[in-house]
């Protein structure tokens, strides 16, 4: 399997803690010294992917025909998440599935850091599975016999994921590819947007291909809902990335999924407790902007 985690939120393994000298995002684009930042993957103790199914995906090496993601969400889940029914920022599972109907994609692939692997803080009222599980099963129920590979691993630069991912991204054969880094760049000392962008450049390079569709994300602004870091590096460092996957998206004519400016960005509990990884919910509103902005693209053709 591609990642070694239950279907279950899980404390996350000893290696994956902070340190004493890996502190919280949040210190460490405040105006810490660099020597105490900490990449955007440090996983605080208790965190673990948002609701990974892995015995229910394929490899990005051996993707059997016709296996499905995670299957169809058991009846009665407005009432098993009541919060998430009532929000208006989410979707349903019946409307992420017609949104996706007809769609071309049967073979999505997701590449990238923490933030693609699916990390976040539970919330009440709300399902504890990532973006990317929500997308996927809502392909799968559009598209039956979708096949769906996450290769995405906390700690990773936009360079480490290219060299680690990318071949194996492309062996999957993917058709719809999503990608999700840049963030442990930012808050790492000595970070070089000409080289971020550069990188970038040469990731989506490797997982074009004729008749598939590459995603990415313009992350939210989370200064937008913590009052303290706006106008702080952590906001002026966002923007600077997302003005990175702007130009990259747009270069390589792939799909981009804004959530800087997103109608909910200045909610807190969008964002756990070290303000970099999405909670439930965040998770929850992603996906249904990920299902409209791909629905918007099979409407365009």
């Amino acid at each position: 399997m591609i990642h070694e985690s239950s279907t279950q939120p899980r404390p996350a393994d000893e290696a994956d803690r902070d340190t004493a000298d890996q502190a919280p995002a949040r210190q460490a684009l405040a105006g810490r010294a660099t020597a105490d930042r900490a990449t955007a993957d440090q996983a605080p103790a208790g965190q673990a992917p948002a609701g990974r199914a892995t015995a229910d995906r394929a490899t990005a090496d051996q993707a059997p025909a016709g296996q499905a993601p995670a299957g169809r969400a058991p009846a009665g889940r407005a009432a098993a998440y009541p919060a998430e029914a009532a929000d208006p920022h989410c979707l349903a599972e019946s409307e992420g599935e017609q949104l996706l109907r007809g769609a071309p994609w049967q073979r999505f692939a997701v590449v990238g850091d923490s933030l693609a692997e699916g990390l976040g803080d539970p919330l009440p009222g709300y399902r504890t599975a990532s973006w990317a599980d929500r997308t996927a099963e809502a392909l799968h129920s559009a598209v039956p016999g979708t096949v769906y590979a996450n290769l995405g691993r906390r700690g990773l630069t936009t360079a480490q994921v290219r060299a680690e991912q990318a071949d194996r991204a492309a062996a999957f054969a993917p058709d719809l590819v999503a990608v999700v880094c840049g963030g442990n760049d930012l808050l790492l000392p000595g970070f070089s947007p000409a080289a971020v962008a550069r990188e970038m450049d040469l990731l989506f390079g490797r997982l074009a291909a004729p008749g598939s569709t590459l995603f990415a994300f313009a992350l939210a602004n989370v200064a937008a809902a913590v009052p303290e870091l706006r106008g702080g590096p952590l906001e002026e460092g966002v923007a600077l990335l997302n003005g990175i996957v702007r130009e990259t998206a747009q270069r390589h004519g792939a799909v981009l999924v804004e959530m800087y400016d997103h109608p909910a960005v200045g909610d807190r509990d969008l964002y756990s407790a070290d303000l970099v990884h999405a909670t439930a919910r965040g998770h929850a509103v992603i996906a249904a902007a990920t299902i409209r902005a791909l629905s918007r693209q099979i409407t365009a053709g």
